[in-house]
């Protein structure tokens, strides 16, 4: 039965945080350690240079785990700061080498002198702070008894107090030893700002910030800003990354009181809201009230996009990040769910831009548009073991049917013709990896086999009868309609786009129904250029129309990417770029074979010659312009409409329609114009 092949699966979760703090009283930076152990504070200012990793010619000490919390530096009761206690716990690594002559004698060499294992063990313990606007290192010397000494061993931990950051940024630590035998530690702490703290009386920079309130009244959000009369103050709202800094969306100083309404479509897990007064060095207040808005969430699955990049990975675009699980899964046409593959193909990481309890969120079909038409095909699943056994099987509603196999479905009557189908390359991959791969062979000619005589013997007269009668009136309708013709660029600069435009318009007149971005911008905006494409494509090949490809020095270079690397390359282009969308789709059918009498192709003759044209896109006609028009003109025809005598004057129509752009795209203004005109004749002199 016709499926509509894969979908991807998409599942998330969360997780809370918990803070705590307590008072030092003093400006000083100081440092203390476990007990038995001895530590000094060198410098709390020095430059962070980490190195390589070397090798430890005997036990060292190493960082193996690092601890923060929050506390309060105070000058007195109510003049205090944020800041940031760090614990670093150490333990010994490696073993005493005892010396040469002690292993060769089975005693000390020399009496006299000290053995390594009297020594104790001395590290220096880096501690790197970044948090925007500030950064700083500093160094702790940790001393540890040789009593203490034991391989693989905890021996306590060095405590510095105190790191100060501004309330509501993001620290990010880094410990490692100096020199660096072990990996660095780091870890990334969230300050909280004045609406967390529940001592915020304490810390005068907060008294003046303006306090923010979120309320909801029916679809729209209200910003209720607290703040006195005449105060000045700034408010931003912007989505918060993950990986990178933090999106603006809006940006205002305003004066209080204020009220701001945002619309509920407005609203996304991560945006998020920053106030603070415009005062030198105030402190900025951040809050992020829609991370469990159910509304949030809904808004952002809808603006999020999945988009099949190559046969094994797979693009989503969003505005927030959380971290999700993708699946490959199947279903059968008027199916659900859609069933996992058994035994299953890999899974994927991917970044996704939605938060919802673990439930599934998102389903797609990736294939159902770049492989055309719903087809009566059958999918082969192919898993791979050890010493390169593999085993098929044909997904059916029932479950996966080994081939070969005696059962009394479709798909194991007709095994032996699949594999064979297969063999000889009949069936298409849609999916490749260690674990497996995933195949669609076509079953048309299997279907309805044995009826097909009768039904061509009774349907024939009638057939027959019918053509004869609504010849004349379909060629005369198709006639007057026209052909479709799908046109394809590449946007290389403004002026090029402006002569595609004249060329689209000239076409029109002859008459052609032409399809092209430039005249379906909004549509793009809607859809995107991959969906776009694929509709007009569609409907194009259905209708008996033609793929217009007109080749630029752009439209080659992307070609040439593709061809090269499978993928495009992230050049520079803009939303409404249908052409680069529609490589994913125009080679298969250049691969395949599938694009004589469907594709031709065109180019400006002082623009590109048609030997730079890639070899693979040579198969079908490419033609130069104005000085091929009449040949040009000629295959945009219906493949079996007649050689019209009126051809020679349609070219000249469009070579009269063509002159002002082509004169405006080789010869700016302010340039020589040329001394002779372009035109179906150019090139031979007339």
């Amino acid at each position: 039965m016709p499926v509509p092949w894969f979908l991807l699966s998409l599942a998330l979760g969360r997780s809370p945080v918990v803070l705590s703090l307590e008072r030092l009283v003093g400006p000083q930076d100081a440092t203390h350690c476990s007990p038995g152990l001895s530590c000094h504070l060198w410098d709390s200012d020095i430059l962070c240079l980490p190195g390589d990793i070397v090798p430890a010619p005997g036990p060292v000490l190493a960082p193996t785990h690092l601890q923060t919390e929050l506390v309060l530096r105070c000058q007195k009761e109510t003049d205090c700061d944020l800041c940031l206690r760090v614990a670093v716990h150490l333990a010994v690594h490696g073993h005493w080498e005892e010396p040469e002559d002690e292993k060769k004698f089975g005693g000390a060499a020399d009496s006299g002198v000290e053995e390594p294992r009297n020594a104790s063990l001395q590290a220096q313990v880096v501690l790197s702070f970044q948090a925007y606007p500030t950064a700083r290192c500093v160094l702790l010397e940790v001393q540890v008894p040789a009593a203490l000494v034991q391989f693989g061993q905890s021996v306590g931990s060095v405590v510095y107090d105190c790191f100060e950051a501004a309330l509501g940024s993001e620290v990010r630590i880094w410990s490692y030893t100096q020199p660096r035998y072990e990996k660095e530690l780091n870890h990334t702490q969230q300050l909280p700002d004045c609406r967390g703290l529940e001592v915020r009386n304490s810390i005068p920079s907060c008294w003046a910030l303006p306090w923010l309130n979120v309320s909801a009244d029916g679809d729209n959000v209200h910003l209720v800003l607290n703040v006195s009369e005449e105060q000045h103050f700034g408010l931003s709202l912007y989505w918060n990354q993950v990986q990178g800094p933090p999106k603006p969306r809006w940006h205002k100083n305003l004066t209080g009181p204020q009220i701001i309404t945002l619309n509920h479509t407005d609203l996304v897990p991560c945006l998020c809201i920053q106030v603070w007064p415009l005062e030198p060095d105030s402190v900025r207040t951040n809050i992020c009230p829609f991370r469990e808005d159910p509304r949030a969430h809904r808004n952002l699955w809808q603006a999020a996009r999945l988009r099949l990049l190559t046969l094994q990975s797979w693009l989503l675009d969003a505005p927030c990040s959380l971290p999700a699980e993708a699946a490959l899964c199947w279903r059968a046409l008027g199916g659900d769910p859609c069933q996992p593959l058994v035994p299953p193909l890999s899974w994927e990481n991917v970044t996704v831009d939605v938060n919802s309890s673990e439930k599934l969120q998102l389903q797609e079909c990736l294939w159902a548009d770049s492989l055309g038409p719903l087809k009566d095909d059958v999918l082969l699943l192919e898993t791979r073991g050890p010493q390169d056994n593999r085993s098929l099987c044909a997904l059916e509603p029932s479950g996966c049917t080994s081939l070969p196999s005696r059962a009394s479905t479709r798909a194991a009557r007709l095994g032996e013709y699949l594999l064979q189908d297969l063999q000889s390359g009949q069936c298409l991959q849609l999916w490749d990896d260690d674990l497996g791969a995933l195949w669609a062979c076509p079953m048309d000619k299997y279907i309805h086999k044995r009826w097909a005589l009768v039904w061509l013997a009774c349907l024939l007269f009638a057939a027959a009868l019918s053509l004869i009668l609504l010849l004349k009136k379909d060629h005369a309708k198709a006639a007057a309609r026209g052909r479709a013709a799908l046109l394809l660029y590449s946007a290389d600069d403004s002026g090029f786009e402006r002569l595609v435009g004249a060329l689209a318009s000239a076409l029109c007149q002859l008459p052609l129904r032409v399809a092209v971005d430039l005249w379906s911008r909004r549509e793009l905006s809607a859809q995107g250029p991959v969906a776009w494409f694929h509709a007009q494509r569609r409907q194009t090949l259905q209708e008996g129309g033609v793929v217009v490809l007109l080749f630029s020095p752009g439209a080659v270079a992307l070609c040439s990417e593709w061809l090269q690397d499978g993928v495009s390359g992230p050049g520079a282009h803009g939303p409404h770029d249908a052409f680069r969308a529609s490589l994913s789709c125009v080679l298969p059918d250049f691969l395949q074979g599938r694009a004589p009498g469907s594709y031709v192709g065109a180019c400006f003759d002082r623009l590109l010659h048609p030997d730079a044209v890639p070899a693979l896109f040579r198969t079908v006609p490419v033609f130069t312009l104005p000085s091929q028009l009449p040949d040009f003109l000629g295959a945009l025809q219906q493949p079996r409409a007649p050689r019209s005598g009126r051809l020679q004057e349609r070219a000249e129509q469009v070579s009269r329609a063509l002159q002002p752009a082509l004169d405006c795209y080789f010869h700016p203004p302010g340039t020589p114009a040329p001394g002779r005109g372009v035109g179906p004749g150019a090139g031979d002199g007339t």
